[in-house]
């Protein structure tokens, strides 16, 4: 193999990962010692692990998503039977076959300031808006598009993906990019 085509090789290689995702924003009602996790979710939203979290300083916040690949118990084959997400209602495509996990966001107070949850510490569901739209995390292991009624499609790509989405008479669906801010209320 000549150098050019190993060259050639490895960009196509390395394209097909996802860069890394930044989810940031501002979190009204945290206390000091808050935090804001990214776990992943069993297919009915029970949080299993948590794969990122940070403190919530001044009222903001700054998650990187690990590139990493979720545990196996955490993915499940995507079919248009299982699709749960929001604002997805049947009928459902599912360009191809593939494996899948959600990533939801909780708050809690790190009492033992040791920089995760541990089991004596509750949490909340936080979900990240941005205006009447929600944040929506999935990993994928290989590209896919997801189409249902109401206009939803989303294209995703091997890895990490991260949507906007509003569900109105029609749902709208776009990507999530790091320079969108975010906003999760922590307050009861």
């Amino acid at each position: 193999m000549t150098l050019r085509a190993l060259l050639l090789s490895l960009s196509v290689v390395a394209g097909g990962h996802a860069a890394a995702l930044t989810v940031a924003g501002s979190a009204d009602g945290a206390g000091p010692d808050a935090r804001i996790a990214g776990f992943v979710v069993s297919a009915y939203g029970q949080p299993i692990q948590e794969l990122v979290s940070v403190p919530i300083t001044g009222g903001r916040f700054s998650l990187e998503i690990p590139t990493t690949v979720p545990p196996a118990r955490t993915q499940t084959t995507l079919t248009p039977r299982n699709v749960t997400w929001p604002g997805v209602i049947d009928p459902v495509t599912v360009s191809a076959p593939v494996q899948s996990a959600e990533l939801k966001f909780f708050v809690y107070r790190d009492t033992n300031a040791n920089g995760h949850r541990d089991e004596t510490e509750p949490m909340r569901e936080a979900p990240p808006t941005s205006g009447p739209a929600s944040l929506f995390v999935t990993w994928v292991s290989s590209d896919v598009t997801v189409t249902a009624s109401k206009g939803y499609s989303a294209t995703l790509v091997r890895g990490w993906n991260a949507f906007l989405v509003e569900v109105g008479r029609a749902v709208a669906v776009r990507p999530f990019g790091d320079d969108q801010v975010l906003r999760v209320r922590v307050g009861r």
